[in-house]
């Protein structure tokens, strides 16, 4: 008994997920505030397409989170909202990982990216902080919920590649039981709503979607390990932040 309800738990968040992401993109596209021409970018192949996914996926993940642990709901929503002020303000902006945005910093200028990486970072401490109890334990959590918001942003680098990666690294964590399964849900829920329209060029996630599903990721991650589990993931996904530009190559020569 206590296995079906944890498993109806686990398929409810998907289904809330996904009709809040889908509803979330319909209303976007159909009010589009501040003008359509805001939405709109440029895809790798040349082709205009919204970022109606980006913020409807935050939401979504938000909100679906927030109903299993309330601190994981706000790291999802803060990077989700650092994600979305990259995509307005540094959309112009050619600089490309850390490296560059700490250059930056380093020379006195605050990049959209540096406010991203320390916002995203510092929401990811918080969360783990809430989530686990030991010091340690919490570092690590943090970093990977970090982590896995910069991974999934590594990549978004063509239609459906981060839709791809929530749904194959989402799908392990169903098969455990609690928190984890359900956040995991949540994640998957999300993007598989707006997969479709993703791979079709008809929209992107944008680094608002990315880092918010992303986060998600994480938390999932971090709800169903221990501190060796945790130490794995943490120490794995710092190594694709520094090989960034080459997980990024790796995303881009799939399919």
């Amino acid at each position: 008994m206590i296995k079906r309800v944890r498993r109806t738990g686990s398929c409810s968040s998907t289904v809330l997920a996904a009709v809040l992401a889908r509803s979330g993109v319909t209303v976007l596209r159909a009010v589009a505030p501040g003008g359509r021409e805001r939405w709109e970018r440029q895809n790798h192949a040349g082709r205009t397409v919204d970022l109606c996914a980006g913020p409807a996926c935050a939401l979504a993940a938000a909100v679906g989170t927030a109903r299993v642990r309330p601190a994981v709901g706000l790291a999802v929503l803060a990077a989700g909202a650092c994600g979305a002020y990259d995509d307005v303000v540094g959309a112009g902006d050619s600089r490309r990982g850390f490296r560059a945005h700490l250059a930056a910093l380093r020379d006195g200028e605050v990049t959209s990216g540096a406010v991203k990486l320390f916002g995203i970072s510092g929401a990811g401490l918080a969360a783990g902080a809430a989530l686990k109890e030991r010091p340690l334990d919490k570092v690590l959590a943090g970093a990977v919920i970090a982590g896995a918001a910069h991974f999934v942003n590594l990549v978004d680098v063509r239609p459906g590649r981060a839709g791809a990666a929530v749904l194959a690294l989402g799908a392990p964590g169903l098969l455990r039981e609690g928190p984890g399964a359900e956040t995991a849900a949540v994640a998957m829920g999300t993007v598989a709503a707006v997969l479709p329209d993703d791979l079709a060029e008809r929209t992107m996630l944008g680094d608002t979607g990315a880092h918010a599903l992303g986060a998600a990721l994480g938390a999932a991650v971090v709800a169903g390990n221990g501190r060796a589990g945790l130490a794995a993931h943490a120490v794995a996904l710092v190594a694709a932040a520094v090989c960034g530009e080459r997980v990024s190559e790796a995303a881009r020569s799939l399919g």
